[in-house]
């Protein structure tokens, strides 16, 4: 299936004709946090099946929908769902959601995901705003001949993550109800969780929290022009020393009591001036 730029535009054109208002910003929703944007006033709501060259979500709380709606006017973009890579898609498959709000105008883009904490600071429940990533999954989704209408052929990362979304952020944790946090992010190919001697070495190359998700949708984000605010919910700990089993459950019912503290900080981001 192409998931190129010809592919995004079809896609993007497809929205285009459900609303023509273009989105101020697009929010990608992770694991048990769908939800997440509770203040959006919803217009639309389109099935990824509905939608030509979408990949099916396979796992487990990601909905597979995308909404068009509002909040306080601002026209908002929000992808209930992402694709993995431990599901068997390639990086350019992983990324195109990015692609299509790209065409679809957006330069502010906010990922969310459920992560275990590596940082004996943290506590479950907590929100670490993404500071810097490290992509451990061997893949990269701008591998291959670069198409200069999507951006330039070596990105900078050295600020892959804005600064100043995630200054208002912060600015949503001045009352200290939060628990906001600020680290760096490991974005591991999965989708086996991490024996404690991975624990203890993504701990020393300096990673605060690791996941399965994010780094390539960044990575395509920061090719495209946008600006990027991370926000990882720890759903719980790891301890290489005292090692616990961790379930898909717990992660969730973790997740999703994070909600309305996601949605603050979400509702804040959106409404910065660009």
């Amino acid at each position: 299936m192409p998931h190129d730029r010809k592919a995004a535009m079809e896609t993007a054109a497809v929205l285009r004709k459900m609303d023509t208002t273009q989105p101020a910003a697009g929010v990608l929703t992770g694991t048990g946090l769908g939800d997440c944007v509770q203040d959006l006033d919803v217009r639309r709501t389109v099935p990824y099946e509905e939608l030509p060259h979408f990949s099916a979500s396979t796992v487990e709380s990601h909905p597979g929908k995308l909404l068009m709606g509002r909040i306080e006017g601002v026209p908002v973009m929000v992808l209930q769902g992402r694709f993995h890579l431990y599901e068997g898609y390639g990086p350019e498959a992983v990324v195109f959601p990015v692609r299509v709000l790209q065409m679809m105008g957006v330069k502010r883009l906010i990922v969310t995901n459920a992560s275990g904490g590596l940082n004996p600071a943290f506590s479950p429940g907590d929100i670490m705003v993404i500071r810097d990533h490290i992509n451990l999954t061997g893949a990269n989704p701008l591998v291959g001949p670069n198409d200069e209408h999507l951006g330039a052929r070596f990105p900078d990362m050295s600020r892959a993550y804005d600064r100043e979304l995630s200054e208002a952020a912060f600015r949503v944790d001045s009352s200290g109800e939060t628990l906001l946090r600020h680290g760096v992010y490991a974005g591991l190919q999965g989708p086996s969780l991490e024996t404690p001697a991975e624990v203890r070495y993504l701990k020393a190359i300096g990673a605060d929290a690791v996941g399965f998700s994010t780094v390539m949708e960044v990575i395509a984000a920061v090719h495209a022009g946008m600006r990027v605010l991370g926000l990882s919910t720890i759903t719980n700990v790891h301890n290489p020393e005292r090692p616990e089993p961790s379930s898909l459950e717990e992660i969730l019912k973790v997740a999703r009591s994070a909600i309305p503290r996601l949605g603050r900080i979400l509702r804040e981001a959106i409404l910065e001036t660009p």
